[in-house]
């Protein structure tokens, strides 16, 4: 039976270099399920597969979308499911990596069907966001729905903002309407995730943040600047590099936020990951483990 191999975790847990070990050794091609790169122009700050690496391995679902555009994880779902009824015609593993829960589920389990949100409900959070910012937004959220507040990526303005007009629209708690039942797949799943140790994760995350500053994040951010009010844009790396640009900040200070938010968002990650029952846990750098684990679920 085709099978899709899932590679989560939290954010610098190595899984794009797992993702790609695995694509080589089963001859499989890679949907990346992290929102923030799909969208063009956001490299580095995203930490998306370098060039060579995308050169090795095919990927599917990074760089084809222009940062202005608005895009959800509905969408994602049926066209990483279109794309997969396709794909195992041909093929008999492919692997889906990233670190947010519901973009995973999106694919692996449905996502659900969310009220529509009229124009004036959307106006009024987008009025209340102009007015008093994303730290209001999150205290809201964190008030009408602590469960999903745990878990999303709360400097994503466009996550918090959605969440929040559902629970007007609805009068439910965000999480309590993602609850829908499951959609049967018609390829078997399996699910890994990475779980380095805290100690480890943080160092990883502030060195990642290092090698992208060296790498050139400043400039990237600087020319994303006429663009910096997109949804894509209202996230970690971003926000605090167009706060030093205007002068809120010290570049000091901005790089210092951005590995405290990128911790902050890593916790919250792992958290969420520890309370599903169906992953396998490994460390980082267990190749040779997640294998023989793979290997003996697929009867390879």
């Amino acid at each position: 039976m085709p099978t899709l191999i899932v590679i989560a975790g939290p954010t610098a847990s190595g899984k794009t270099d797992l993702s790609l070990q695995l694509a080589k050794a089963y001859n499989a091609e890679i949907i990346s399920a992290d929102a923030r790169q799909f969208y063009r122009k956001m490299d580095i700050g995203t930490a998306k597969p370098s060039p060579q690496q995308l050169a090795d391995v095919k990927h599917h679902f990074i760089d084809f979308l222009d940062p202005s555009a608005e895009y959800n994880a509905g969408q994602f779902e049926k066209e990483a499911i279109t794309f997969l009824s396709q794909y195992f015609e041909t093929n008999e593993i492919c692997i889906l990596t990233g670190g947010s829960g519901m973009y995973i589920n999106a694919v692996t389990e449905g996502f659900d069907d969310l009220p529509s949100t009229p124009i004036s409900i959307r106006e009024k959070f987008n009025v209340i966001y102009e007015n008093k910012g994303i730290t209001y937004l999150q205290e809201l959220l964190k008030s009408a729905d602590p469960q999903y507040f745990e878990e999303v990526d709360i400097h994503n303005k466009q996550r918090i903002q959605r969440a929040l007009e559902a629970i007007e629209v609805s009068g439910k708690p965000f999480s309590e309407l993602r609850k829908k039942q499951k959609q049967k797949r018609k390829f078997a799943i399996q699910k890994i995730v990475l779980t380095p140790t805290r100690q480890d994760l943080y160092l990883r995350i502030n060195n990642r943040v290092d090698e992208m500053v060296k790498a050139g994040l400043l400039e990237e951010v600087k020319s994303l600047m006429n663009l910096k009010n997109c949804n894509a844009l209202q996230t970690v790396g971003y926000q605090e590099l167009f706060e030093y640009l205007e002068g809120s900040k010290t570049f000091e200070e901005a790089i210092d936020k951005i590995k405290q938010h990128t911790r902050n968002y890593a916790k919250r990650q792992t958290t969420w990951f520890r309370k599903q029952s169906n992953y396998v846990s490994f460390s980082s750098n267990e190749f040779d483990r997640i294998k023989r684990h793979l290997d003996e679920s697929l009867n390879v």
